[in-house]
Parts: C-alpha cells; sequence; structure tokens
C-alpha cells in the first residue's frame, strides 16, 4: 500500500460500521517550556498500547475548560516534569529546591481534585505522584533528602540517574495486598528515577504501596477504594511498564461503563438527613463542605434523586420538643412544616436544576429534563403530634413515607431503641397504619421494635419499606432486621434498604463500603433481588470509606459491576424496588 495514500485508510474506516470500536478517552497533563504545551511521546504511545485513546490536556487554569475537559474523558494521566513551587504548600523555598514550572502548578492542582471529586480514575507518574499528594491532603519534600540526618545520609540512593531512560537504575519493595503487587505478583520491582522532590507524607486519602531500599516513598494508592495510584519512576520508559497503563485503561473502561449505566438508571437514595444541618446555614447549590449531599456532589455522583427526611427527634420523659430542635416552633407538626418549607425555597433557589417530585412519574420526568430530584419524607411520626388529620396535610404537602418512630418509643409504636411501651404499635398506631395506607402514603418500619414491624404487616394492606437497615445477622443491632423479617417484609412484597450508617453495619472495627456491599449481598440472598435498595443516611451520620458522600455513588455501581451483578439488578438496587412499592402505594390512594 502505498503509504501516502490517505484517502485509502479513510475509505477503510468507512467499510464498515461502526467506524471504530468505543476505547476509554485517556487524558494527559501536558508538559511546559515557554512557549509551547509538550509531551514525551512515551506517554501517549504507552496509553494507546494498553488500548486507550491519548488526549493532551495543555495546561490552563481555567475552570471552565477544565472541567469541560473532565466531562469527556475516562482516566487521568498526571504526567511527569518539575517540581512543585513549595508557595502550594504554604512553604518558603529551601536552598536544595529544583526548577519549578509555574505553567502547570495550579491547573494540575485544580485537575486533580476535580477529577477525584468525579470519581475518575487517575494515574500519577512521577511528579504526578506528587501532585496527587500535594492536591488531597499529602505533602511533599522540596528535597528528597529533606529532613535526613547524616546517619540515614549515609544510606541514600540516587534518584536521579545519569542512565537512559529505559535502564532501571534501582528496585522499590512492593507492599502486599496493593494494586502493584496484584498487577506485576512479586514484592520487588526494578525501577528508573529522575526525580528532585518526593512524597513525604502521603496523608490520609492513601496508603503507601512502595518503598526504595533508602525508605523514600516510591508509589501510593487510594485508601477509599477510588482507582487513584501514584508511581515515583517514569514506567512508560520501561519495558516492564506498559501493565500500569493497561490498569490505568481498564479502570477508565470500568468508570465509563458504570456513567453509561447511571445514564439508562434513576438513582434514588431513599434516606438522607440533610435538613438537620439547616439551622448551620448550608447552601445546596454550592460543594458545601458541611454537608454530604448538594448539587455539586450529586452531579458528581451520577444521583438522580433523593428522599430528604424532616427529622423529629424524641424526647425523652420530662423533656419538650421545643427543648430539642432548633428552630423556634409551637410544636412537631409546625417543625416539619418549616423543614419543608426550608427544602422548598432551597429547589426554589435552584429551580433550573432541582425539583420536588411526589411520584415515580415526576422523577422520571425530572430526568428526562436534566434535573435533580428531591422527594419528602418524615423521620418519626411524632410529627403528626397525635392528630391523625395531619396525615392528610403531609399528603397533601408530597411526603411519600413516613418512618413510625425514631430512637424512643413514641405515640405510634415502639421503636427498636425504646421500652416496650405499647408492646407494638399502639391503637393510635393501627390508625396511622390504615389512614397511611388509604392516603397513598409509605410506611417506613426502620427504627420500628421488632413487635411493631410485626403487627404493621399485619394491619398494612400495603407493602411496607425499611427506607435505611441492615442486616442483624452480620451486624448484632437492635435497628437492623433479622433474617426472618427480612424475609416476612419480601413476603410481603416490601423492600430494606441498606444503610451506612458504620454502626449499623459493623461493631469492632471501621466499617467500609465493603461492609455494605456485605450486607446488600446478604440481603439479596434472604429477600431476593426483587426487595433491596440503597438509603445511605448521609447527613444522619451515614457515611463509610469507600462511600463517604454523594459524590461517591457512582463508585458503589462500579462495585456492583465488578460483582457481577447484571444491569437490571442495578436499576432495581438504585431505586427501582423502592419506586415499584412506591407505585403501588399510590395507586391505592381513596
Amino acid at each position: 500500500m502505498n503509504r501516502f495514500d490517505w484517502q485509502s485508510r479513510l475509505t477503510e474506516v468507512y467499510a464498515t460500521f461502526p467506524e471504530a470500536k468505543r476505547k476509554p478517552v485517556i487524558g494527559i497533563t501536558g508538559n511546559y517550556a515557554e512557549p509551547e504545551c509538550k509531551l514525551s511521546e512515551a506517554y501517549y504511545k504507552s496509553v494507546l498500547r494498553a488500548g486507550g485513546v491519548p488526549v493532551v490536556i495543555p495546561p490552563l487554569d481555567d475552570t471552565d475548560a477544565i472541567i469541560n475537559t473532565l466531562e469527556h474523558i475516562d482516566g487521568l494521566l498526571l504526567s511527569g516534569g518539575a517540581d512543585y513551587n513549595p508557595l502550594y504548600a504554604d512553604e518558603q523555598p529551601v536552598p536544595q529546591l529544583g526548577n519549578v514550572n509555574a505553567e502547570r502548578d495550579l491547573p494540575e492542582l485544580l485537575i486533580t481534585q476535580l477529577a477525584y471529586n468525579r470519581q475518575i480514575p487517575i494515574l500519577g507518574i512521577c511528579r504526578g505522584i506528587q501532585t496527587l499528594a500535594m492536591a488531597l491532603d499529602g505533602k511533599v519534600a522540596q528535597d528528597i533528602y529533606e529532613g535526613r540526618s547524616k546517619e540515614q545520609g549515609a544510606s541514600v540512593i540516587k534518584h536521579s540517574q545519569s542512565a537512559r531512560r529505559s535502564e532501571p537504575t534501582h528496585s522499590v519493595i512492593i507492599e502486599p495486598d496493593s494494586i502493584l503487587s496484584s498487577i506485576y505478583q512479586d514484592t520487588t520491582l526494578y525501577v528508573n528515577s529522575f526525580h528532585h522532590q518526593a512524597v513525604s507524607d502521603a496523608g490520609p486519602r492513601f496508603r503507601i504501596t512502595a518503598k526504595a531500599p533508602d525508605g523514600v516513598i516510591e508509589a501510593i494508592e487510594s485508601r477509599e477504594f477510588k482507582s487513584i495510584m501514584g508511581v515515583q519512576w517514569h514506567p512508560e520508559e520501561l519495558e516492564e511498564g506498559l501493565p500500569l497503563f493497561e490498569w490505568l485503561v481498564k479502570q477508565a473502561a470500568h468508570y465509563r461503563e458504570a456513567c453509561e449505566l447511571h445514564s439508562r438508571t434513576l438513582t434514588l437514595d431513599t434516606h438522607c438527613d440533610t435538613p438537620m444541618f439547616f439551622p448551620k446555614g448550608v447552601d445546596f447549590g454550592s460543594r458545601d463542605p458541611q454537608i454530604l449531599v448538594d448539587l455539586h456532589k450529586m452531579t458528581e455522583g451520577r444521583q438522580d434523586a433523593t428522599i430528604m427526611v424532616a427529622y423529629l427527634p424524641q424526647p425523652k420523659l420530662g423533656e419538650t420538643f421545643s427543648s430539642k430542635v432548633a428552630f423556634d416552633v409551637n410544636g412537631p407538626t409546625e417543625y416539619a412544616d418549616l423543614i419543608f418549607d426550608k427544602i422548598e425555597a432551597i429547589v426554589e433557589r435552584n429551580k433550573n436544576y432541582l425539583s420536588i417530585a411526589r411520584t415515580p412519574s415526576d422523577l422520571y420526568e425530572d430526568k428526562r429534563k436534566g434535573r435533580k430530584s428531591i422527594m419528602l419524607g418524615i423521620e418519626n411520626a411524632l410529627a403528626l403530634n397525635g392528630n391523625l388529620q395531619n396525615l392528610k396535610h403531609f399528603a397533601q404537602r408530597g411526603v411519600v413515607y413516613i418512618t413510625l418512630c425514631h430512637n424512643g418509643d413514641n405515640d405510634v409504636c415502639d421503636s427498636a431503641k425504646g421500652c416496650n411501651t405499647h408492646n407494638g404499635l399502639s391503637m393510635f398506631g393501627e390508625q396511622v397504619v390504615r389512614e397511611m395506607n388509604r392516603l397513598g402514603l409509605m410506611v417506613d418500619l426502620s427504627h420500628g421494635g421488632e413487635r411493631s414491624f410485626y403487627d404493621t404487616l399485619d394491619i398494612s394492606t400495603q407493602p411496607i419499606v425499611c427506607s435505611h437497615s441492615s442486616c442483624r445477622a452480620l451486624c448484632d443491632h437492635p435497628r437492623n432486621l433479622t433474617d426472618e423479617q427480612m424475609r416476612a417484609l419480601a413476603e410481603h412484597g416490601g423492600v430494606m434498604q441498606v444503610t451506612l450508617y458504620p454502626g449499623f453495619l459493623r461493631k469492632e472495627q471501621e466499617a467500609t463500603v465493603l461492609d455494605a456491599l456485605a450486607h446488600l449481598d446478604h440481603a439479596v440472598k434472604v429477600m431476593g433481588i426483587d426487595h433491596v435498595g440503597l438509603g445511605t443516611d448521609f447527613d444522619g451520620d451515614g457515611g463509610v470509606r469507600g462511600l463517604a458522600n454523594a459524590a461517591e455513588l457512582i463508585n458503589f455501581t462500579r462495585m456492583l459491576l465488578a460483582r457481577h451483578y447484571a444491569e437490571r439488578d442495578i436499576q432495581k438496587i438504585w431505586g427501582g424496588n423502592f419506586l415499584r412499592v412506591m407505585s403501588q402505594v399510590q395507586a391505592a390512594r381513596q
């Protein structure tokens, strides 16, 4: 073939459909040498060899340009280069500081944080590992030997080789049970070395996974179950370096698969307590660090909807309700209405992007129009203030469920953490359940005692839900459901939404997203796939490492895919089951 016959190549493209197989797009941060954006060919050729599509990201600190770029890539490669200006770390330069590259520093710190918030897979190389530390709460030593004693200095190795770039010049020791160890199936790797700065503290978001023989940190990876890794050497120059690029491309493909699934799936979190933070003056339209759910985090996590509850604390004997809440109200009903007023005000301020939904149809309409949705719920039927007529009032406000109690018995039923005041449902509670059935309000038995649970199943003509509960078989807590309760719930057509409250997932050690997945797997085994979901309890002390806020919900989907859950089943978990019950309950409204 004539190498200059470019038209024949074009003919090959159009000979079949589609024109090309979809491959993960990997954005590579470009180096800068005035007046040019530059990049070693080894980076983009390694991405191509690994099965990805490389694109170069110029060093621009224009956030519109960065964010629009992130919307079109599936993975991020932070390339190597000069030192960081220490002023970005609130430090003054030490005499040993090397050359800095002012054109790159701010753009790369911004893109790293923004990509991290979006859960985009990241691989940092040389300067890139330092970028990860600088941007994400770690620390970088201006000079690799900074702070070392003379005794330590005697054992240091050379970290800026004069040998050719493809020649390994020292070894690194790999930590077991790490991404690197799974990639290379070894504890020792021979690498090249061209750096002056180094990570001195990986920070709380990362674990150290490789060190040089002199103790210099050579690799870090996410402690939060994210696809983020940094290495100090230059794998693009090494024959053994390709597996790292293959890892990035594979993670990027998983990320894109999860994003595409979310575009076809209505994602509903069935319980969040963000209104508990209203007294602190939160801003739902900003990325507010005080709260775990806001418009930015929902967008980053590709979450469509949440059921936001008016939580009413249960007064103890001798306490008044007004003494338990931050707002000046006359009673629990007025308090719930005040919370709903404030939610409606949030929606009005952000009406182009946010809506209050009252039915499953409303949710799907919002998704079609590109809006996020808030549904209204009540946590603790204390909000009724003993008046059955208030059920009609709250139904007219658009409330979709009422959790019958909280941590303490009320006039409706006994709590899982109560004193068995009524031995289950009270007589008033029986009336409440029947009237909720009539009005099309879902009955929520999270927080309910075991007797209250079974009484409600006996009385309710409609399926009931547990909006944020987990499995007692895995964590023996009275708030969790026994296997017998779970089976009974499923037999009556109801659903149980696994919650992220750490104490309901694990009694000892730190609970993580892996524990939440274990509870979900157990619930599926006991109840079947048609009766499970997720109710995070975000901003009500819910949230675990790996699933800490709404921005990380896309990672939950990635983990479900990795566990080989089918798309249809993931759609059921992400709200399909809960909305089936909601539709049934609302359809029975009289």
